[in-house]
């Protein structure tokens, strides 16, 4: 929450280059006027739980999180002796950190709603009836699938290189769950209402997604939670053939209002303007 004296936060990921997190939320800090900054902090796998213990102590109010440290912080947080809603422990990461005034830590998962609210606001013909399918087992990927049950899908097929991780969340998220080995997800595409790359794979700097779409539906909605580059080689090539998409520069910014909010004590403007400032940024630095 605001107080008086400046309030520190920022967003920690390896890489972290990509992010557009302290431009989107300097934006809302210079339009309410509040004192405080946001800044991106890179943060290698092997040394996250000791950067993470030391942020209160460096004057941080909270932190975002992101790939690949979702999980991990969910552990880092319970390890401190901080708490987590029974949603964000349910799927087993934390994407926004909280650490009080009286010491205590908490952990929330914005992701689901910032998911879900930017599926229904750039694709309102959605409807959760029909199969679903979901590349990925991670922190986002764990979101998506909460945030689809949540909506009332039926029938989730899940799609990963790891078998373990999709027992994981068959366990978490029960009979919903259809495990699909990678070599089979092509198979998989076919009949789905909706198609979600929730890995890295096509983000700047990360490995491609290889996936053809040849077998899925052309009124199928394609959703990439990828935002740098904005349009996606999924998202190109689903919109070649004519399938309705969904970028994820809006989830980006439906999951940092919530955040936004616990931080500063303001609900946040979600604005064309807004947009258009991320976009330009994206464009300018060749992620589009």
């Amino acid at each position: 929450m605001a107080t008086e004296k400046s309030v520190h936060v920022g967003v920690l990921g390896w890489p972290i280059t990509h992010s557009c997190s302290p431009l989107l939320h300097r934006f809302w800090l210079k339009q309410y006027g509040i004192d405080g900054d946001y800044v991106a902090l890179a943060v290698a796998p092997e040394a996250f739980s000791q950067t993470f213990a030391e942020l209160p102590e460096r004057g941080f109010s909270g932190v975002n999180i992101t790939v690949p440290h979702k999980q991990t912080a969910l552990e880092a947080i319970m390890t401190m002796g901080g708490t987590a809603s029974g949603t964000t422990r349910r799927i087993g990461a934390v994407n926004t950190v909280i650490f009080h005034s009286d010491g205590t830590i908490e952990g929330r998962n914005t992701d689901v709603t910032g998911f879900v609210e930017n599926l229904k606001e750039q694709a309102p013909q959605w409807s959760p009836e029909g199969p679903a399918v979901v590349l990925g087992a991670g922190g986002a990927a764990r979101a998506v699938c909460a945030g689809l049950l949540e909506e009332g899908v039926k029938e989730i097929r899940l799609v990963n290189r790891t078998e373990e991780k999709i027992q994981e969340l068959m366990q978490i998220f029960s009979s919903s769950i259809v495990p699909v080995s990678w070599k089979n997800r092509e198979t998989a595409l076919a009949e789905a209402a909706l198609l979600v790359n929730g890995t890295s794979l096509g983000m700047a700097g990360h490995l491609p997604l290889e996936l053809s779409l040849e077998r899925l539906p052309a009124t199928t909605i394609v959703y990439d939670i990828v935002y740098a580059p904005l349009e996606t080689p999924l998202l190109r090539a689903a919109q070649t053939r004519g399938n309705p998409v969904v970028d994820g520069l809006g989830m980006l910014i439906h999951q940092a209002r919530p955040a936004f909010e616990a931080w500063f004590g303001i609900s946040p403007e979600i604005s064309e303007e807004l947009r258009a400032v991320l976009e330009a940024d994206l464009r300018e630095r060749g992620a589009t």
